[in-house]
């Protein structure tokens, strides 16, 4: 199994000859999406879904309804390689087995209108992986790496230390990391390690092209 870390909110998994990637989007390299088997995508916001990124494979894009819409009147000639997937669904993409987790976006104001939103919890050989998007849905499955957002304007840095612990994950891969700054990313890696380190997970924020380390 290969986690590549891409820009902000868009990871690379590579298993058995087949490469997916999830969440390309506007503050991600076009590039992501090059040679990619399948494309998913947890909901529709703009750093996260980006018609013409998509637009530079012929892959299929896997996503929620919402999201599937969204595409049709963005895109139309990316939209006959969709597939649908709801909320609750195990599928495979490229033959990876995934699953469909959550239905909402985390809550950015009570006043602003709500978003469909599904994470992906991927079974590569013997590594679970865990992708939420912009919700804190604890999956229903022993993960081993998470992919937990560390940035956002839903997301407070106890929220994202209280996410991890319950997921508890051995690993935890930050994604979501065009908001703050360095400075403060410094900072949110402190907390983290004050509080993940006693319970045996480990917490790292890759560099954009940075594989996570095989253990």
């Amino acid at each position: 199994m290969r986690l590549t870390k891409l820009g902000h909110a868009c990871v690379r998994l590579s298993y058995d000859g087949s490469t997916v990637v999830v969440d390309p989007g506007g503050f991600t390299d076009p590039e992501a999406v090059d040679g990619v088997d399948a494309v998913l995508i947890t909901h529709e916001h703009p750093d996260h879904y980006d018609a013409a990124t998509l637009r530079r494979t012929s892959a299929p894009v896997l996503t929620i309804a919402a999201v599937a819409a969204r595409i049709a009147e963005d895109a139309p000639d990316v939209a006959e390689r969709v597939v649908v997937v709801a909320p609750g669904e195990s599928f495979t993409a490229a033959g990876i087995d995934v699953r469909a987790v959550g239905e909402a976006h985390a809550v950015i104001h009570p006043e602003l209108p709500g978003f469909d939103n599904s994470g992906f919890t991927f079974t590569l050989g013997d590594t679970v992986v865990h992708h939420p998007g912009d919700s804190l849905v604890v999956p229903d499955a022993a993960v081993d790496v998470l992919c937990v957002p560390s940035s956002a304007p839903w997301l407070k840095a106890s929220e994202a230390i209280d996410y991890a612990r319950a997921v508890g994950a051995p690993r935890n891969v930050a994604i979501h990391d065009r908001i703050y700054s360095e400075a403060a990313h410094g900072i949110l890696a402190g907390h983290m390690g004050r509080f993940l380190d006693p319970a045996g997970q480990a917490y790292v924020r890759l560099a954009d092209g940075e594989d996570l380390t095989p253990r």
